[in-house]
């Protein structure tokens, strides 16, 4: 893909392996022609918003359900175990339909709220938390820290890395979405990067370069 950036769509269809000299002209036909600067913005701002969101929530809901005990904790975990199996698009034309009664077409939280509370997200933070010890969590209370305050002090700084892992994981996914910001982004002035470069495969001959 980065030695095609540098060569003319002649030059790609013929097989040339070296790098070119058309790396800026290919840029700025592309930026003439396509949104490219919104699309890296409307891009970033859900993949970033999403990611964030959704450590913030999924975190919690994992960190209660492995630490808090109550008889409906099994039972809802086995919800969410389901729900992972329910494919996206069956669930995609009652959230547009949602999403077009609430106004929010063409809008970044019609792309983002979906995503943030996955719940693999939530079952990878739940398995993570049974290995966070639970007598510090005890201690904690006995010193007279808040819930959130333990949270924020002991339990987020002990599973940085399982933070890094799902923040990796969700903004990729959020930034290679394409199926339901298409479907919800109607106006190509909001299109992200993978629609974008949808956009630009033409009705019979790909630009290369």
């Amino acid at each position: 893909m980065a030695v095609s950036a540098t060569n003319t769509s002649q030059e790609v269809l013929g097989s040339k392996l070296l790098p070119g000299t058309h790396l800026l002209e290919n840029f700025e036909a592309l930026a003439s022609t396509q949104p490219l600067g919104s699309a890296l913005w409307y891009s970033a701002l859900n993949a970033v918003g999403t990611t964030f969101l959704a450590l913030v929530i999924t975190s919690i809901a994992g960190y209660g359900f492995e630490v808090y005990h109550t008889k409906a904790k099994d039972w809802l975990m086995g919800v969410l175990l389901l729900a992972i199996m329910i494919p996206f698009a069956a669930t995609m034309i009652p959230l547009f339909q949602m999403f077009a009664d609430l106004g929010l077409v063409n809008s970044s939280f019609a792309v983002i709220l979906p995503a943030i509370s996955t719940p693999f997200l939530i079952l990878l933070f739940r398995q993570a938390s049974r290995s966070f010890p639970h007598d510090i969590i005890e201690a904690a209370r006995l010193d007279g820290l808040r819930e959130l305050s333990i949270f924020l002090r002991i339990y987020l700084p002990t599973m940085k890395s399982t933070f890094a892992a799902a923040a990796v994981i969700t903004f990729m996914a959020a930034w290679n979405n394409f199926l339901w910001p298409k479907v919800i982004l109607v106006d190509n002035a909001v299109q992200t990067m993978p629609m974008l470069l949808s956009n630009i495969r033409a009705g019979y001959v790909t630009d290369y370069g």
